[in-house]
């Protein structure tokens, strides 16, 4: 049995394991840190998988070393004793008249129940929560939600429920399409979720009790006070993975898990990662662009998923946001451009820009088409021509010319392939790359991966059908309903989505794009973080394509070939930014 207790210590009012019952009686458990003055005050409220109680520095140490040493003013002004994965930190909130509440979601953690990660009875949880918590004594009546990821994804969806007391959100790189943003890219079934079952959550499942982490202040087994046998546990979890791989097209599974722009209305501050390819920045984007609020802002941003959150710059955003629509401050918040980029070089660095909206609208967008015969990129479309490749080999890069001066890419990208298989069907992997005069790569920390190229893209050729009413020609939009299988040797249409992203490729540098039928690996040297972190995979983030069900090397391991010809003017589309 779990008891809730509260105490005063670090100036705030603490409650441990507060009891929060849902409409079928289960209680989850939360913390919830007030400041210590009576009062009624705005709530940041977190709802989810990671458990509660275990510290961020014991949990995730190799996110927290490299954040602290990255950005030292995070351990200023805070002891950093609750400080939790993805989530805020309350010493950062409570002195600036807020209320923290963090919520382990059902199954997880101490909250008991059935662990099915992102369902929509966590998404009902949620919505009962918020309405909790804008009801407490201690409460304005006016709750915000604020978290990376995890912590994210579920704004979207539980926004188009409108619970009342939902006054603002800030989704900090979130994706809310499980099926396009990480589950199956372009159609290709990431594995992404089978790394990330056994690393971030078998361990912290209602149940694991004693053989899990505790918490440094109280005490308490963050997975809760019972102990379950490894069977006990499989039959109270879904499998994320396997259940994943269950539903291979886009069907009322995937729908059921994924938000309804059409219904959010809340004020939204959208805050994407360009680096976070394959799981987040393309729900942070379409998320802005989609939505109904009326009140909606879009910033991006570089380097890890975690360290920005944390840093002063995350804290200034995220305060002036929400002190803007949970204290009706009048701080000018309403004055801000609604889309801020953090605009990226090679170093790397960033240039702080504003613009009136996204895509930018003064946009040039420019295809570049490709010369097969001579491996090029140019803006004539070449002649008849094919280029037969190894599926599961090095691919072909299609170069721009070196550039005479600086170019800025900026926003989403598109491509066309003409191509055929010696199979029935063929998986496309684009990825666009710079590279500096000595021919060194240039790649960023992106959000899960410290060697991150610039952009990517995938495309299952089975699952090339177009939606022509939600495609853009700088988006091309798949349903994802159902398979067209290839007659081996027919010439085929696809067209690519390739993932928003940012850089400034100085002159003398140069612009390729690969295409090849597996993923991208970063061929330089690996630092020791890069070496030694879980989702470190030479460049994409933990989101590799290998499974053998998904991907059996008879029918993806064998030969296809690009054409080109009059009728079949293959590209790729940059968004080139001219100066304002």
């Amino acid at each position: 049995m779990i008891e809730h207790k509260s105490e005063v210590r670090d100036g705030m009012n603490i409650t441990w394991d507060q009891p929060i019952e849902m409409d079928d009686g289960l209680l989850l458990r939360s913390d919830v840190f007030r400041p210590v003055e009576e009062g009624k005050h705005p709530v940041i409220l977190t709802y989810g998988v990671y458990a509660k109680g275990i510290a961020y520095q014991d949990g995730y140490p190799h996110q927290w070393n490299k954040m602290v040493a990255d950005y030292p003013e995070i351990l200023e002004g805070s002891t950093n004793k609750y400080q939790n994965w993805e989530v805020t930190d309350p010493e950062c909130w409570i002195p600036h008249g807020y209320v923290c509440l963090r919520i382990d979601s059902r199954g997880a953690g101490r909250s008991p129940g059935f662990l099915d990660v992102n369902c929509p009875r966590e998404l009902e949880d949620l919505y009962q929560c918020i309405e909790w918590a804008g009801t407490q004594e201690w409460s304005n009546g006016k709750v915000g939600m604020l978290g990376i990821s995890y912590y994210s994804r579920n704004q979207w969806r539980v926004a188009a429920k409108q619970p009342p007391h939902l006054a603002a959100i800030i989704p900090w790189e979130g994706g809310n399409d499980p099926y396009r943003d990480s589950g199956y890219h372009g159609g290709i079934l990431s594995q992404f979720a089978e790394t990330w079952s056994k690393v971030q959550v078998a361990h912290v499942q209602h149940g694991y009790g004693d053989r899990g982490k505790k918490s440094p202040i109280t005490g308490d087994t963050a997975a809760g006070p019972e102990n379950l046998t490894d069977e006990e546990l499989a039959k109270n979890r879904f499998n994320a993975f396997e259940e994943l791989k269950k539903h291979p097209l886009d069907d009322e599974w995937h729908q059921s898990r994924r938000a309804d722009f059409s219904k959010i209305e809340v004020p939204l501050l959208s805050c994407a990662n360009w680096g976070g390819q394959g799981i987040h920045p393309r729900g942070n984007f379409n998320g802005y662009i989609e939505s109904a609020s009326k009140q909606k802002w879009l910033e991006a941003h570089g380097d890890s998923h975690w360290s920005l959150f944390s840093s002063d710059y995350g804290l200034d955003l995220q305060k002036r946001f929400f002190d803007f629509f949970l204290k009706d401050i009048d701080n000018g918040w309403d004055k801000t451009s609604p889309v801020t980029l953090n605009i990226r070089h090679p170093g790397p660095k960033f240039v702080l820009r504003e613009e009136n909206e996204w895509p930018i609208a003064r946009t040039q967008w420019t295809k570049y088409y490709l010369d097969l015969e001579g491996k090029a990129l140019s803006l004539d479309p070449a002649g008849e021509s094919s280029l037969e490749y190894d599926a599961l080999g090095e691919g072909n890069t299609f170069w721009l010319p070196t550039l005479e001066e600086e170019m800025e890419i900026t926003g989403p990208m598109a491509a066309k392939l003409f191509v055929s298989s010696s199979t029935e069907d063929a998986d496309l992997f684009l990825i666009v790359r710079v590279f500096d005069p000595d021919g060194k790569e240039l790649t960023f920390m992106g959000s899960t991966d410290p060697n991150t190229p610039i952009a990517c893209g995938w495309l299952r050729a089975s699952h090339r059908a177009l939606d022509p009413e939600k495609s853009q020609p700088y988006r091309p939009y798949h349903p994802h309903d159902k398979e067209e299988k290839l007659t081996p040797g027919e010439v085929y249409e696809c067209d690519v989505e390739i993932v928003s992203s940012c850089i400034v490729v100085p002159a003398g540098w140069r612009v390729g794009l690969t295409v090849r039928g597996k993923d991208y690996e970063y061929e330089g040297e690996l630092d020791d973080f890069a070496k030694n972190f879980h989702y470190g995979t030479r460049g994409t983030g933990g989101m590799t394509h290998n499974d053998p069900d998904n991907r059996p090397a008879e029918v993806f391991g064998r030969k296809v070939t690009l054409h080109t010809g009059p009728d079949r003017q293959a590209y790729v589309m940059l968004p080139i930014i001219p100066p304002k």
